[in-house]
């Protein structure tokens, strides 16, 4: 692996992504013009971000060489490298807000992650500006930041396919056009659009001020759940908002080329698949379990809402709360656990190991079931009407196991470090699934702020895990990595 050839690709995306920085410093030079106190110094701070980034990705640029025979291993070392370098120069805004680096970067992480935890205690702390650049990170770190890769690296020399392949599903998937840059353009345009759809959704049919409607578009189409309300859509108590939401978390958790396809062809595509009616049904059956635990019998329409929204925020992994369901009962929070655990389509904005595993999961158990039966059966598994090749199955189950063994890993060590043992495992779900909130001081009304330093850097790096699917970082603990890496090679051999 060349590691210039990397810095290089790195260096040309922080390029792109500074540009990032003038929305929330215009917003800041424009409250300050209206008498808000301090936001000219906030203005300034985006600034130097900006210019930090700029120069820093001029300076990884000069080891860029156009059209590269690019290995796959330099493509998975793009793709986890970029999350963590961007995440850090997103982090800068919040450490000139006060932050250290720790929860800076936390906060940073958990935006581009789309997981939506937060270390952040008194809101009102924070300017418009600070929560716009919240905002931004989560709606860049959901599918846009995925189709900004397939659309810029190519017009840079680099196959879009070999970096695409290291955050898409390892499930069958249908693609959406032959040419991964067409593709990866007609998801830009959905995404664009199911965002400006929520803005005008939110203003014309809850009341939302623009900032409120487009802070919340962002990160529900990004399936991220940042919020300007310390209490998340709780604080604003608005119904209409929460059904609006509900619609619209439950697509941001769902394939968007399935959703393409239903567009462009026709609306039976959606139906017809069967991981999009696995996640709705899902989502339904637990919405309705809740609303009647809520009601205790036969629920009104506020138990309904509240059901729902929950179901729809935790399947998706956007992390919105529109109540605190710290304070309910412990049937109602298994359920929750359950759907957590569900997750959304692949191709969705949506983290975590996606339900289409969980699908193929239960798919092999039943099979296996029905083997002891018949142990002479040929029993393919099939999806879409085709064989599912035992490669993806092996990959699917191996990632499954991954997760479990992670979230363990991750809550042992948390409980080790003093974290309550319910804080520390669904602490441990809601970073590495990158849903946001979990139980207790990290419910949806808590924060993580309470953790040591040590574990708030712990749990970005599960944040960071869960987004690229655990496999994409751990092949690049690989001896075969390790043992070829060189700063500028001349070998053409691609890595196996």
């Amino acid at each position: 692996m060349r590691i210039a050839q990397v810095l290089g690709v790195i260096g040309k995306l922080l390029r792109v992504f500074c540009i990032g920085f003038l929305a929330p410093m215009l917003l800041a030079l424009w409250d300050g013009f209206q008498g808000v106190p301090g936001q000219y110094e906030v203005a300034g701070h985006f600034a130097i971000a900006l210019l930090a980034t700029f120069i820093a990705g001029t300076t990884f640029a000069l080891g860029f060489q156009t059209n590269p025979n690019f290995r796959r291993s330099e493509a998975l070392a793009v793709v986890a490298g970029s999350w963590l370098v961007v995440s850090n120069f997103a982090a800068i805004p919040y450490f000139f807000a006060g932050l250290s680096y720790a929860d800076a970067f936390f906060e940073s992480m958990s935006g581009f992650t789309t997981t939506g935890a937060t270390i952040l205690q008194d809101f009102s702390q924070y300017g418009r500006s600070f929560f716009l650049w919240r905002s931004m990170t989560q709606w860049f770190g959901g599918l846009g930041v995925i189709a900004l890769f397939v659309v810029v690296l190519p017009q840079l020399g680099i196959a879009g396919r070999q970096l695409l392949f290291a955050e898409s599903s390892t499930a069958p998937n249908e693609v959406v056009s032959s040419r991964v840059r067409d593709s990866a353009r007609k998801l830009w345009v959905l995404y664009v659009a199911l965002t400006i759809a929520l803005v005008a959704a939110l203003m014309l049919g809850a009341n939302f001020s623009i900032y409120d409607a487009v802070c919340h578009a962002f990160t529900t189409m990004s399936a991220g759940g940042f919020s300007p309300n310390g209490e998340s859509i709780a604080g604003f108590q608005n119904p209409r908002a929460e059904w609006i939401l509900v619609f619209f978390m439950l697509l941001a958790g769902t394939s968007f080329p399935l959703l393409w396809m239903g567009i462009s062809r026709s609306p039976l595509e959606i139906i017809r698949d069967g991981e999009f009616r696995f996640y709705v049904l899902a989502a339904l059956f637990i919405s309705i379990a809740l609303a009647v635990i809520l009601a205790g019998g036969m629920p009104q329409e506020e138990e309904l809402r509240l059901g729902a929204f929950q179901a729809a925020s935790l399947i998706s992994s956007t992390g919105f709360a529109s109540t605190d369901y710290n304070l309910w009962s412990d049937s109602a929070k298994i359920l929750l656990i359950i759907i957590m655990l569900v997750g959304g389509c692949a191709g969705s904005a949506a983290g975590g190991q996606k339900a289409i595993r969980n699908l193929f999961g239960l798919k092999f158990i039943w099979r296996e079931i029905t083997r002891a039966l018949h142990p002479r059966a040929v029993l393919p598994l099939r999806h879409k009407g085709r064989a599912i090749p035992e490669p993806i199955l092996r990959a699917v189950l191996t990632l499954i196991g991954l997760y479990l063994l992670l979230y363990l890993f991750f809550g042992t060590i948390l409980v080790l470090m003093g974290a309550e043992l319910v804080t520390g495992f669904t602490a441990s779900l809601a970073c590495l699934g990158n849903i946001g909130p979990g139980f207790n001081s990290v419910g949806p009304m808590g924060n993580f702020s309470e953790f040591h330093p040590f574990a708030k850097i712990l749990l970005s790096m599960a944040m960071w895990l869960g987004r690229l699917e655990i496999v994409t970082v751990l092949a690049l603990l690989h001896p075969d990595v390790w043992t070829r890496l060189q700063w500028r090679g001349t070998d053409n051999r691609r890595d196996r």
